[in-house]
């Protein structure tokens, strides 16, 4: 048995007082093969990050490191001076950052920031730097590498972003990669294509790869071995066969369970029911640019897009970043206006409203976002936050402080949480509170926007049973989106397809998921992490 690459022997890393506990990490141990990918796996707060950053010698100031050894290349790493490790970072080990958007430096062209790898590292020649930077966007699959490197980032997609990152990675050649979260924001298809690079990059330069996620879909298509951390701890570790099949600590049997099978469940008929909303003919085109020597670009975000919603349904919109599922939710709450057709409300026509008449209606229409923390007010108390729409639409502040309780109390939270900021809360906590207020409106259609996108998988399957609590228990109708059709499944009655602005397919969920008719629906299901997950786990 040959010798592992890396060790990490009982490392502790000390949190600030007043936290929820000691240690970020508490005695973690454990050993990185050559040639293998071992997936470290846990929800918000285990230290799967942390674990990373200490690796490659970036731990936020805050944290201290109050033990243990990090061995590589016979050296431990927490003992080496910062030149050397300035040295051994990209050279020897690699790092993929989670947000390609954040870790990208906006202001500098694709091309320039990989040969800037280069240029720390005082190899290659300017010429021979950019050479090599279009060789790399070429192993990283980016198409017309060439004139692609000389973007920035803003004018790349989340993949391509995220295939710039690993070509930034990969630059010198290290024999550790280390992928922190590098799928989460993906689309199904993209995720597929990138875990399919790493595993492909991996194989043929021989690397050993330390990937962080929370989705144990990925850990089945990806993982040799598997350690499960839990508040810092280790709980379980092994190869990915026995974690997935035999898993024996009562926290991976959860986030096992946790995980959304694609199984819809039998729901009950709603045809009998008011028409909350309808929707025909919704059409919007963008055009930018346009110049003496360059042509308008037109884009046609949603095209002649039509549904309707029954009370007490849920219609889930399913499609890749740039189908126009979000700007569908937008049309439809008019935060961005229609080029042509109908946006029915009931039996009153919403999109013929004008300003005065648009304003007490919107509040039958809410919105809960994708990003939690974005959307609520940093700086104002929760509380007020959830009361601001009430108090806007005449009721007096002290009811609907009252109010905010009440529903701070149906979504899950404690009353208490009324006085606290939006910072004192987990993202699953900001999430209900996001719900809070878009209910405290009362509305009759409740519109979803990738809210559960960001989420573990245990929070995120308790924030989905509260939808569906709440949809039946206040008769919402409920306008779904998401890019996950497994999520889909478990909340919606039906499930229309988007693809290029268009409906390509819509029908209930079972009949959907069950017999896919179009073939972009097919790619999609087909491109669903861990498609063997269910045959691999048995939790007893």
């Amino acid at each position: 048995m040959s010798s592992p690459i890396l060790t990490v022997k009982n490392l502790r890393l000390a949190l600030p007082e007043g936290g929820d506990r000691e240690y970020a990490l508490d005695d973690l141990t454990f050993h990185l093969d050559k040639r293998k990918i071992l997936c470290i796996v846990g929800e918000s707060g285990s230290g799967k990050s942390l674990c990373a950053q200490t690796v490659m010698g970036l731990l936020p100031k805050a944290i201290r490191v109050a033990g243990g050894e990090i061995l590589f290349g016979g050296r431990d790493l927490l003992k080496v001076d910062k030149e050397s490790l300035r040295a051994l970072r990209g050279s020897q080990i690699g790092m993929i950052f989670q947000e390609p958007m954040t870790a990208l430096n906006p202001s500098m062209r694709i091309v320039d920031q990989i040969a800037e790898i280069f240029e720390a590292h005082g190899l290659l020649t300017p010429e021979e730097r950019r050479a090599q930077a279009v060789k790399l966007a070429t192993e990283v699959g980016l198409p017309d590498p060439e004139r692609i490197i000389q973007s920035f980032p803003h004018q790349l997609s989340g993949g391509q972003r995220q295939r710039a990152m690993i070509a930034m990675a990969l630059a010198l050649e290290p024999v550790v990669l280390i992928a922190d979260e590098p799928t989460t924001a993906l689309d199904v298809t993209t995720q597929a294509q990138i875990l399919q690079l790493i595993r492909d990059i991996q194989q043929r330069r021989g690397m050993s790869v330390i990937f962080i996620t929370h989705d144990f879909g990925v850990v089945a298509d990806i993982a040799d071995e598997v350690l499960v951390l839990q508040k810092g701890i280790v709980v379980e570790q092994g190869t990915a066969e026995d974690v997935l099949r035999r898993p024996t600590h009562e926290y991976t049997k959860a986030l096992l369970a946790a995980v959304p099978n694609g199984v819809p469940p039998v729901r009950a008929e709603v045809d009998d029911k008011t028409i909350a909303i309808s929707v025909a003919n919704l059409r919007k085109t963008y055009v930018t640019g346009g110049s003496l020597f360059k042509p308008k670009r037109i884009v046609h975000a949603v095209k002649d897009v039509s549904f309707e919603i029954r009370r007490g349904e849920t219609l889930g919109i399913i499609g890749e970043s740039g189908s126009g599922k979000s700007t569908v939710a937008r049309l439809v709450t008019r935060l961005v206006e229609p080029d042509s057709g109908k946006i029915m409300l009931g039996g009153d026509d919403f999109g013929a409203l004008p300003a005065r008449g648009l304003r007490h209606a919107r509040k039958r229409i809410q919105m809960v976002f994708q990003d939690p923390f974005a959307s609520l007010n940093p700086r104002r108390k929760v509380g007020l936050s959830i009361a601001d729409g009430p108090i806007a639409h005449g009721v007096p502040k002290g009811e609907a402080l009252q109010q905010a309780v009440d529903l701070l109390k149906l979504v899950g939270l404690d009353a208490r949480a009324i006085d606290r900021l939006p910072h004192e809360f987990s993202g699953g906590q900001r999430q209900r509170i996001g719900l809070a207020r878009a209910l405290a409106l009362k509305p009759d259609v409740l519109i979803a926007d990738e809210s559960v996108s960001a989420l573990d998988v245990t929070i995120q399957k308790q924030v989905l049973e509260l939808l569906e609590e709440l949809k039946g228990k206040l008769d919402l109708a409920m306008l779904f989106i998401t890019h996950d059709l497994h999520v889909a499944a478990q909340v919606c009655d039906r499930i229309a397809v988007m693809q290029r602005g268009e409906i390509v397919e819509m029908r209930p969920t079972r009949e959907l998921l069950g017999n896919p008719q179009n073939s972009y629906t097919q790619l999609l299901l087909a491109a669903i992490p861990g498609k063997s997950l269910e045959h691999r786990v048995s939790i007893s």
